[in-house]
């Protein structure tokens, strides 16, 4: 029996007839190398998710980088469901007086899920925008809350008005081609209301003085810095939503140039503005750079993109220094500037240097005047939406942890644990009469600091 099923097996697999795979065609083979550079932009924007957390863990207290942390990884989760279950619908769905998307919710008849995800990444970005800002002070709960809102209904509304097709800045001509405006103000414009509301860290204003918290570790944050830049590429690379092999290297090469303009005029000016070149400024300094770009990363020359950076820089420099003297607003990573001072310039700067609709091309004040428009638009928006929301919010239960939780570090508060472990031994058996006492302890004692080896 066996040897007869064993002969029938080898007999009809002798006779069955091979089934190839369909003929691939110019068109097919077009579709999949656009999808994979668009899931390849994808990865690279996930990507910049760590260079977020790097660069707000760096710069701020070494007893807040898990809470940091933490809120990364919250953000970008919920966001991506968030955004699946509504926010897409929003944002991408058919409009209701060129103003909200009104289908698509839960991908319901979506057929490129490719874009889906690209966009999901977008989400998450600005969302993370408002995490460095609010550090150190906010519940975790608190902030879970303000992304809901933000990832649902806020941004996906900004999105509509602009990159749907039908929104009612589209029809005036508004550009944003991957989101100064869209992804970076939106989200900076957020963080302004929140920390407005949750006020500052304790220790950083004293009377008329204003303080330094200094951040735990910059070589941290500079690494987030480089991961930042890398996955910008994708970030504007992938909004080209094609592999175009004339427009994908021209993205990247504006994006290149601006970014390195933003930190050569950012390093300079802080010489020559402070005596020093600032390193954390700097750095700074390359993210106003991206974000000043971003706009127009597709119509902006080479050379214009220079320039662009060149503002940006000195821009980023200023407005950080505005922001925390004069409006006394504790903002440890400088988000504000970043993402907000330089999306607007970033949006404006279309206006001055676009090829086809620029000013200094000779097309007129008209494409700055609707650049402005959408950029007063956004702010409005996203300042009564979030505003409303998080001052609501803060009536019902208080969003900042207490100053006992704060001092202690939101690590401890929210977490229980700490992200760095230092050995006991440091302080016992030492012949030294007393640890060192850090500037930012300092800043946060309202009494005397004891000797930490007295019993």
């Amino acid at each position: 029996m066996f040897k007869k099923s064993f002969t029938l097996a080898i007999v009809l697999f002798l006779i069955t007839t091979p089934a190839y795979a369909q003929t691939p065609t110019v068109e097919s083979l077009e579709l999949s190398i656009n999808l994979v550079w668009v899931m390849l932009g994808a990865f690279l924007v996930f990507f910049m998710h760590a260079g977020f957390a790097m660069v707000e863990s760096g710069f701020t207290r070494s007893k807040n980088t898990l809470n940091i942390l933490m809120k990364n990884f919250l953000t970008i989760c919920i966001a991506a469901i968030l955004f699946f279950a509504a926010g897409y619908g929003i944002m991408f769905g058919s409009s209701a007086g060129t103003i909200i998307g009104t289908n698509g919710f839960f991908l319901t008849d979506v057929e490129d899920i490719g874009f889906f995800v690209f966009q999901a990444m977008f989400v998450a970005t600005c969302a993370t925008i408002m995490s460095g800002a609010v550090a150190e002070r906010i519940k975790l709960g608190s902030y879970i809350l303000i992304v809901i809102a933000m990832t649902t209904f806020i941004y996906p509304v900004v999105g509509h008005w602009i990159w749907q097709g039908d929104g009612w800045l589209t029809a005036l001509g508004f550009s944003d081609f991957a989101g100064s405006t869209v992804v970076h103000l939106t989200g900076a414009s957020g963080a302004l209301m929140v920390i407005s509301i949750l006020g500052p860290r304790i220790g950083k204003y004293n009377g008329k003085k204003v303080n330094v918290i200094p951040g735990h570790n910059l070589p941290l944050g500079a690494l987030g810095v480089f991961i930042l830049w890398l996955g910008w590429f994708g970030f504007n690379g992938g909004s080209t939503l094609a592999a175009d092999p004339s427009l994908v290297p021209y993205v990247i090469g504006t994006t290149l140039l601006s970014t390195s303009a933003a930190l050569v005029s950012s390093s300079f000016y802080t010489k020559l503005r402070f005596k020093k070149m600032d390193a954390s400024l700097s750095m700074n300094g390359v993210l106003g750079g991206l974000v000043g770009i971003t706009a127009g990363a597709a119509e902006i020359s080479l050379g214009g993109s220079i320039l662009v950076g060149l503002v940006s820089g000195i821009l980023l420099v200023e407005a950080i220094r505005f922001i925390d003297t004069k409006l006394r607003l504790d903002d440890p990573v400088g988000a504000i500037a970043v993402h907000g001072i330089c999306g607007i310039w970033g949006t404006l700067a279309i206006g001055f240097f676009s090829i086809d609709t620029g000013l200094f091309y000779g097309n007129g004040f008209s494409q700055l005047g609707i650049q402005a428009i959408g950029v007063s638009a956004v702010i409005i928006w996203v300042s009564a939406t979030i505003g409303g929301f998080t001052y609501v919010l803060n009536k019902i239960s208080p969003i900042r942890v207490s100053a006992a939780e704060e001092k202690a570090g939101l690590d401890f508060s929210e977490h229980g644990s700490s992200a760095y472990h230092f050995k006991d031994s440091y302080l016992e058996g030492t012949s030294s009469p007393k640890a060192p006492i850090g500037l930012a302890e300092r800043l946060n004692q309202k009494t005397p600091v004891e000797n930490p080896t007295k019993s």
